[in-house]
This record gives structure tokens, C-alpha cells and sequence, in this order.
């Protein structure tokens, strides 16, 4: 899809290759996994914890351009969902190509209905412009 796909923790580039030759929801991981014990990047991007030396987890789709179009941030013990962070990828992307619509929060992929013209006069009314 034309993206990079970069995993970050403040574990070690070591921990990091135990998990990728161990664990097994991880036997096919492709990406670059990247190390940061002093927790820099974490605090560039405001999920580090100086109480406990952990990075919260968290999920940023950044365009080309450097600009932040999505961010989730999760609980230590809560995981991110793959299939919902491609869905924001892939509406990030049609809505970079369509800036006047909007895809609302069942939106999956291109073809599915958007709202077109989103603005004041369609608040309380997403309902029936989708079912248009």
C-alpha cells in the first residue's frame, strides 16, 4: 500500500529478537522493530510513563508529508487491533485522494458509502446521508 511499517518499545533490540524467534503471533513479522530504552521517541510522541519507565502502546499513522492523521493510544495490557488500524490507514488514504467526503466509522474500503460534503447542516443526520 505504499506504507512503511515501523514497531517501536522501550524493550531492547535484543528482547525485541527473542519475541520475533519465539513467539509464535510473531513467526511472520516482516516490519522493522525498532529499540528505545532511553524512551525518547516515546515521549516525542507522548506515551511515555516516567513512573514506570514503560511506553503505553500506541499506534500513529503519519503522512509522507510528516503531518500526524491518527493516533490511538492503548493501556500497557490492552493490544491494538490490526484490522482497525488498516481500516484508518485505508480511509486516511481515500480521504487524501476525496477531501470532500468523509468516511464515517463502518467505512472499510473504497466503494463503501462516505459522507459527501460533510459539515454543519449533516450533525444529527449522518444516519440518512448514509442511507442514501
Amino acid at each position: 500500500m505504499g506504507a512503511e511499517l515501523i514497531t517501536v518499545s522501550t524493550d531492547t533490540k535484543f528482547v525485541h529478537l527473542a519475541w520475533q524467534r519465539d513467539e509464535g503471533e510473531l513467526a511472520n513479522v516482516k516490519y522493522k522493530m525498532g529499540s528505545d530504552p532511553t524512551g525518547n521517541v516515546s515521549r516525542m510522541f507522548g506515551v511515555y510513563d516516567d513512573a514506570t519507565g514503560l511506553a503505553l502502546r500506541g499506534a500513529f499513522v503519519i503522512n509522507p508529508d510528516g503531518v500526524l492523521l491518527n493516533s490511538e493510544v492503548n493501556f500497557y495490557n490492552l493490544g491494538r487491533n490490526i484490522d482497525e488500524l488498516m481500516r484508518k490507514f485505508k480511509a486516511n488514504m481515500y480521504m487524501a485522494r476525496k477531501a470532500t467526503e468523509a468516511c464515517p466509522s463502518k467505512w472499510k474500503d473504497d466503494g463503501d458509502k462516505t459522507l459527501v460534503n460533510p459539515g454543519a447542516k449533516m450533525v444529527g443526520k449522518v444516519h440518512e446521508a448514509l442511507q442514501d
